[in-house]
């Protein structure tokens, strides 16, 4: 008989404390910036730092479970992206200004359809190599979307206007004069954190002391952590309307 596989349940106790913190963000962004309540809201340094820490968990959990899930990641990637295209359809009919184009669903679901090409290539890197080499990337193009290469607000190397003149390549990172969405997540830069979390996942398999802890569940969000998927679909909804209650 197959040995049952262990779930890491401690992965989604992390996951569904994230997908807490993301309802939790959208509701305060509906009734501040949707619903005008305070448009300087969303500006606040301590804001943007709670909207990127909950983004930068989901994308490296992403990565970093991509080989479990291998037999079913084709199937994965393509739910992942029809998803994310019913959210910019809902978004675009209901709220055509703040509409989601190439949302975080849409990213994780070519991220992973982007690994089944390049796995075989990727996994012959040195894992401590990669990983760091991988959020080194990730650091560096985190303002490619503003037309530059660098660090924070150091800018290393200015990118090629005509880049950004192509609507085509706005997925990639080169969003388009007058491009706005409420949710982007462009393949660059965010595919160099998507494989940091690939390559900590080799790391953390080697470690058998690691497991144990990993198997763990975290009191509810663990379970949370399980339907997030259903959760991130059904949450902007129902927050939309405890505004529309509220206000």
């Amino acid at each position: 008989m197959q040995e049952k596989k262990e779930r890491y349940w401690f992965i989604d106790g992390i996951r569904g404390f994230a997908i807490v913190n993301m309802v939790l963000f959208h509701f305060f962004y509906d009734y501040y910036m949707i619903y005008g309540k305070n448009t300087a809201w969303y500006f606040a340094p301590q804001i943007r730092f709670w909207q990127q820490s909950i983004c930068w968990t989901f994308i490296f959990i992403a990565g970093f479970v991509w080989q479990l899930g291998k037999k079913g990641n084709l199937k994965r990637g393509l739910f992942l992206n029809f998803c994310g295209l019913l959210v910019t359809l809902v978004t675009w009919l209901s709220a055509p200004k703040n509409a989601a184009w190439f949302g975080i669903l849409n990213f994780m679901g070519c991220a992973i359809l982007l690994m089944l090409l390049f796995h075989k290539l990727l996994i012959k890197i040195e894992v401590h190599v990669g990983m760091v080499v991988s959020f080194c990337c990730f650091l560096f193009f985190k303002n490619i979307d503003m037309g530059y290469l660098g660090i924070g607000d150091i800018v290393l190397f200015k990118l090629p206007r005509w880049l950004y003149d192509i609507k085509l390549l706005t997925p990639l990172g080169f969003p388009y004069p007058g491009f706005v969405s409420s949710d982007y997540f462009p393949i660059f830069p965010w595919f160099f954190l998507f494989l940091t979390g690939y390559y900590f996942y080799v790391i953390f398999k080697e470690k058998t002391k690691w497991h144990s802890l990993a198997c763990k569940p975290v009191p509810i969000l663990s379970k949370i952590g399980t339907k997030s998927i259903w959760i991130y679909l059904l949450h902007q909804p129902l927050a939309m309307l405890l505004c529309e209650v509220l206000i």
